[in-house]
């Protein structure tokens, strides 16, 4: 009998605290600078500071990883790149842009990606790698070709691909 009031305090003392420490959350969240923005599927956005020609649209984002997008030239010209999904990376070079190029957006199938070159003069996309991981970088390039390199968690490797036809 005398276990119920004690139990039912602490829990009322619980819910208290929890309520407290909310609101002082939130309040102090009004002085921060750097609240993260939650985008709305609807909303365009640019995905380079660098240039200012293609624009992202929010398709799918992964809990705790990373967002994937449709993309779109914003001089409105018709483009290629409008046919698929790709992730928000974005790495200009002379040769043209790399993009990560989804293939899949199945929970159980990704990472699955495909390293392109967007050339947007010609408004041409090329398929340089496969790589099924989310961490990958250039480490080198040279005036034909790039080496990418990538790791899992467990293992890494790299990949080296032709930026020319010839």
């Amino acid at each position: 009998m005398l276990t119920y009031p004690i139990l039912a305090t602490f829990g009322l003392i619980f819910v208290g605290i929890t309520y407290f420490f909310s609101w002082v959350s939130s309040f102090l969240t009004k002085f921060s600078g750097s609240v993260p923005k939650i985008l709305n599927k609807s909303e365009w956005i640019l995905l380079t500071d660098e240039s200012n020609l293609i624009e992202g649209k929010l398709y799918k984002q992964i809990i705790f990883g990373p967002e994937c997008y449709h993309i779109r030239r914003t001089d409105g010209i018709p483009s290629v790149i409008e046919d698929d999904v790709f992730g928000k990376r974005v790495i200009i070079l002379k040769e043209g842009w790399l993009l990560e190029r989804w293939n899949t957006t199945e929970l159980a199938n990704i990472p699955d990606f495909d390293i392109c070159l967007y050339d947007p003069e010609e408004d041409k996309l090329t398929r340089l790698a496969n790589i099924k991981c989310f961490d990958w970088h250039v480490a080198e390039q040279d005036e034909e070709s790039l080496l990418l390199k990538w790791f899992d968690g467990t293992k890494g490797g790299e990949v080296k691909v032709a930026l020319t036809d010839g």
